[in-house]
């Protein structure tokens, strides 16, 4: 049975910076709206639904463009977390039912008041078929994250796993993602995960 696993790739997006690799890239923009169609731009994407996503969604998609291989590999699984669930899209939603004057719940908000929806966005882009996951912690927890990956590795559920902390709150933003595989030269450790996520 493999116990040596890698983080092969890893990206971080926060406050208009993109840290990929190890590379940094500043966007004039930190709104999320403005930044967001700004990287979707500069990544040359063609994915129209990425437009009707909530924030949360849209983070967690523009995080895993930077991250997952480009060729096709549907044996990744997806293992994400965030302190914040939700609560960004709930607000919106709850605010659409509390207006007595304008009541109309939107389904197309509705839709995101689960924060696993945004793997399931992720899922559909790249017709991922092996487990995925969300968690919600009070802050990120990269022992527990080090060894869900590592079992699900271990007891070949899969080939890969693509883990995030992706958290959207009121404009305030912040994503990691990083990709476990069997190669690399980074070993997939707590004390590494961390490490990157200190950047």
């Amino acid at each position: 049975m493999k116990t040596n696993y890698y983080i092969s790739s890893y990206a971080i997006i926060q406050d208009g910076m993109v840290l990929q690799n190890g590379e940094i890239t500043r966007y004039p923009d930190t709104d999320i709206t403005a930044f967001a169609k700004s990287l979707y731009k500069n990544l040359n994407l063609s994915y129209p639904k990425f437009f009707k996503m909530d924030n949360l969604s849209k983070l967690a998609f523009l995080a895993s463009e930077l991250v997952l291989p480009k060729e096709n590999s549907n044996d990744i699984a997806l293992v994400f977390a965030n302190h914040t669930s939700s609560l960004d899209t709930d607000l919106k939603h709850q605010a659409s039912i509390s207006d007595a004057d304008n009541y109309y719940p939107s389904p197309a908000v509705f839709v995101y008041t689960l924060p696993n929806i945004c793997l399931g966005e992720i899922a559909i882009r790249h017709q991922l078929k092996s487990e995925n996951t969300f968690f919600v912690f009070d802050k990120f927890n990269s022992e527990f994250m080090c060894l869900y990956a590592q079992q699900l590795l271990q007891t070949q559920k899969t080939e890969k796993v693509l883990c995030g902390w992706v958290d959207f709150l009121e404009e305030k933003y912040t994503a990691y993602v990083y990709l476990v595989t069997s190669s690399g030269d980074m070993p997939h450790t707590a004390e590494n995960i961390n490490k990157l996520y200190t950047l």
